[in-house]
């Protein structure tokens, strides 16, 4: 008999909320890390624990969730592979359920975990997302509540990227929120409060 593999294991940080039974799994975006989604995962559900996770693929330094072969065209068989390591070290280290928050780098990985093992996240919040791959199966999104914010001039999420993710969640089943603001790629202050209240919606609902 092989000999069992261990866990997958990610640099991280977990600060526990007393009694919460909901975390939100932080991701950042390209040559961030653990520490820098801190303030918007408080700010979004100040009740909520914190789980924010370092990505281990490095592009010129700067600490990634997946290799790409160039801007906006991803390394689908790393995505992939990828995806199911993150999946694997939340649901064998810590107990959901779990929302992802994830931004740019970090959103489309939590995107791919959607499309590709979509029971691992309860919900998600979703900043600077576009479409990562396209799932050979349809996944069970049926009723899952997910928040897009895109930015109506970035600059490395074209607009109608983000609109074929959204309608492809939809076509899942999924309960989508499109939110669009007067922004680029870096957030809008004012769509991190939207962001906030629909995660107070959605904490009501889930209670």
């Amino acid at each position: 008999m092989p000999p069992a593999q261990p866990a997958p294991d990610f640099v991280h940080r977990f600060i526990p909320a007393g009694k919460a039974d909901l975390t939100l799994v932080l991701l950042h975006g390209t040559g961030g890390g653990e520490n820098d989604l801190l303030p918007l995962g408080r700010r979004l559900m100040p009740g909520a624990n914190l789980l924010s996770i370092r990505g281990k693929v490095l592009e010129n330094g700067m600490p990634r969730y997946f290799r790409r072969i160039r801007e906006g065209v991803f390394d689908e068989q790393d995505l992939r592979f990828r995806t199911n390591e993150l999946a694997d070290f939340l649901v064998s280290t810590f107990h959901g359920p779990f929302i992802a928050v994830g931004y740019s780098n970090g959103a489309n990985i939590a995107a791919s975990a959607l499309l590709l093992r979509p029971e691992t996240f309860t919900g998600a919040m979703l900043f600077r997302a576009m479409v990562p791959l396209q799932p050979e199966r349809p996944p069970a999104l049926t009723g899952k509540p997910i928040f897009l914010a895109a930015g109506k001039y970035d600059q490395i999420v074209p607009p109608e990227n983000t609109k074929q993710l959204a309608d492809m969640f939809d076509q899942y089943g999924a309960a989508v929120t499109l939110n669009w603001e007067d922004a680029d790629h870096g957030l809008a202050d004012h769509e991190i409060e939207t962001a906030r209240q629909w995660a107070r919606s959605f904490t009501r609902e889930t209670a």
